[in-house]
């Protein structure tokens, strides 16, 4: 078993532990898969991509634009490609320009993530900020879903917005400041980021 699958059994354990209302959620679902991934120019293409959209439509622009690459995307290729390519596949003008914006930054040596596993939150945020389309929102999926950290609260998602007022039966929307004092009660640091997953588990969004 790896350490990363130690981390997070020990993470789910402390989650069961500490937070009934969220054990109801683990036990009915199954184990959080958060693994790190290397193409870091491609998740943060992804990032762009799939942000502000359903999960249904993000999924099939997504597996469009793949497949119009065969998998074989850089960023020389991304600047290669036209701007009408890009918004023929279903990719928004800005988005586009956004991608674009990756893209060139990391040609030109002003963004470089190969050796952005290595570096703390605070670094990797002050490294991503700089391009245009990437936001707190994005950072904060980029930490989890590629460099699989395991403490991330991401508090202004919509659906982890949703998902509190659900579990937690609360009448209206939570706030950012309401979410993070549940999680602080219940303890979920250092595993906030698998508690976030179960919390869209629970939203049933395959």
């Amino acid at each position: 078993m790896s350490d990363i699958t130690n981390n997070i059994q020990t993470g789910i354990n402390h989650l069961m532990e500490n937070d009934s209302c969220l054990r109801k959620i683990i036990e009915a679902n199954p184990q959080c898969n958060l693994k790190p991934q290397r193409k870091y120019f491609l998740r943060l293409v992804e990032i762009i991509i799939v942000q502000q959209l359903s999960v249904r439509a993000a999924a099939t622009i997504y597996k469009r634009f793949t497949s119009y690459y065969q998998g074989n995307i850089s960023s020389s290729i991304i600047l290669s490609t036209s701007d009408e390519t890009l918004r023929n596949l279903g990719i928004s003008t800005n988005k586009v320009k956004f991608i674009k914006d990756i893209a060139q930054k990391i040609e030109n040596k002003q963004l470089n993530l190969k050796g952005i596993i290595s570096k703390s939150e605070e670094e990797i945020s002050r490294e991503l900020i700089q391009v245009k389309g990437v936001g707190v929102w994005s950072i904060h999926m980029f930490l989890m879903f590629t460099l699989c950290r395991l403490d991330v609260l991401p508090v202004g998602d919509l659906g982890i917005r949703k998902a509190v007022q659900n579990i937690y039966k609360l009448k209206s929307l939570p706030d950012e400041q309401t979410i993070a004092k549940i999680a602080k009660k219940n303890r979920w640091s250092p595993y906030s980021s698998i508690a976030s997953w179960y919390l869209w588990r629970s939203l049933d969004n395959k």
